[in-house]
């Protein structure tokens, strides 16, 4: 049997027990490993002589490109063909700069050069520097935690497997990242989430002062994200005769909510009226306002939420014009936040700033994220046994419409329709257990005596 043959512009030739087959493409020269089988060999050269022949990428051609070139690309794919959030992308980009600093010390110049090994180089790499918790500057450095490096493991698989596609890497190499195993790796230190007990809950609102009270009480009763909090809006956003809160997406005004799933939350009675007494005092606008905020301009203090959609497109027109182009995303989001903080929307930060300062008061330190509250409230619909469905539909969360996925509750929950009254039956019932709720009642009793 010879040891070599040729189909148009390809040759195999066999070298020990293995082909190679070898042949021309814009100007250079590919030597590929095909394997111990002829047949496969000649298969697979007849195919690749074909693509040649109509100018087709060969089936085993792929272009060289550096990780930070590809990078870049992917961020723009997810930029401008995903739509992902701004803060979506912004955690992309943190996750892989990890990846990039680590390969200023490695002599890897293309994306393809990077192999399985580098992979697991990076891993310990990963695990020998200290990071800032959430990105904070001026907080003290730790070690990078499981869930963290799990996170930037994942985010730089998904860059290679978008790399692949794009035939970035060769095409018989396997995704680096892929052979870690990532979904195996165990998860030893991580910060535990520990809940408020009954007393402590109690202690915190007793705590909290006229401004505080409604905010954190509103958390507590509607498991509510904070960002999503610091964008309602009044009235659009609440009916307090009906007992609603309304959670939308505002894209015009610059806010899309996480998972873009807008969904009705009902109050119960007690955080109604506490409600009441404060939109009393704003009766349009932000529903929750900074602390420090008097009076903003005229023209937004009593704006609806139309005539501030108006007020922010006419800012970003103007910019536009001054700049002679168009505005990216960003510079768009720049410019809404500003007018959220002309308006005295409370913001996050503030937000987890005061959330600290009551907790500090009380002796509870540890207790730093607001986030804690949404966690309380998902436990205290799980132990009233509130319907599953219910549950998915009052925390916002996705719900995949696929009847195999692990994630939701598949295609049961598309095909259910819960009721309004449902919902509110169901929540009111499991709130009740809560100790927010009697201090809720013991504050509006002092009200109505002031």
């Amino acid at each position: 049997m010879s040891n070599e043959f040729r189909i148009g512009k390809v040759r195999g030739y066999r070298r020990g027990k293995i082909w190679y087959l070898c042949y021309n493409e814009q100007g250079r020269r590919h030597r590929p490993r095909v394997g111990p089988d002829r047949n496969a060999a000649r298969q697979l050269a007849s195919q690749i002589n074909s693509q040649l022949d109509v100018g087709a990428p060969a089936a085993l051609s792929f272009e060289s490109i550096t990780i930070e070139k590809a990078r870049q690309q992917w961020l723009e794919h997810h930029e401008q063909v995903s739509r992902s959030s701004i803060n979506t992308i912004h955690r992309y980009r943190t996750a892989t700069d990890h990846l990039l600093r680590f390969l200023d010390l490695k002599p890897v110049r293309t994306i393809a050069q990077f192999t399985p090994s580098h992979a697991a180089e990076f891993v310990a790499y990963l695990r020998s520097i200290r990071v800032s918790p959430n990105g904070h500057e001026r907080t003290i450095k730790r070690p990078l935690l499981d869930g963290g490096l799990i996170y930037v493991l994942e985010t730089c698989r998904t860059l290679f497997s978008y790399a692949k596609k794009r035939r970035y890497l060769s095409p018989y190499a396997e995704n680096p990242f892929q052979v870690l195993n990532i979904d195996r790796i165990p998860i030893e230190e991580f910060r535990p989430i520990e809940l408020f007990k009954p007393e402590e809950e109690r202690v915190f609102l007793q705590q909290c002062d006229e401004w505080q009270f409604p905010i954190f009480l509103t958390l507590m009763l509607t498991g509510m994200r904070p960002g999503e909090m610091c964008h309602l809006l009044v009235p659009e956003d609440i009916d307090l005769e009906k007992g609603s809160l309304r959670i939308r997406n505002k894209p015009r005004l610059g806010w899309q909510i996480k998972t873009r799933n807008e969904r009705d939350i009902p109050l119960v009675p007690e955080l109604v009226e506490v409600l009441k007494l404060h939109v009393s005092r704003y009766p349009s606008g932000p529903l929750f306002r900074r602390s420090t905020w008097n009076s903003g301009p005229r023209n937004l203090v009593t704006a609806s939420q139309a005539m501030i959609e108006r007020e922010l497109n006419l800012r970003m027109v103007r910019e536009e014009l001054r700049a002679k182009r168009a505005l990216e995303r960003i510079e768009k989001l720049r410019i809404a936040r500003a007018l959220w903080n002309e308006m005295g929307a409370l913001q996050e930060d503030r937000l987890r700033i005061e959330f600290t300062h009551v907790t500090q008061a009380i002796g509870l330190s540890h207790q730093s994220a607001p986030k804690v509250l949404r966690h309380m409230f998902a436990t205290t619909l799980q132990e009233g046994r509130v319907d599953p469905i219910i549950r998915n539909l009052l925390m916002g969360h996705s719900i995949s419409s696929d009847r195999n996925s692990s994630h939701g509750l598949g295609m049961t929950a598309v095909y259910t329709h819960t009721q309004a009254g449902t919902i509110r039956e169901q929540l009111t019932e499991a709130m009740q257990r809560r100790e927010a709720i009697k201090v809720a009642r013991e504050w509006l009793r002092i009200q109505a005596t002031n």
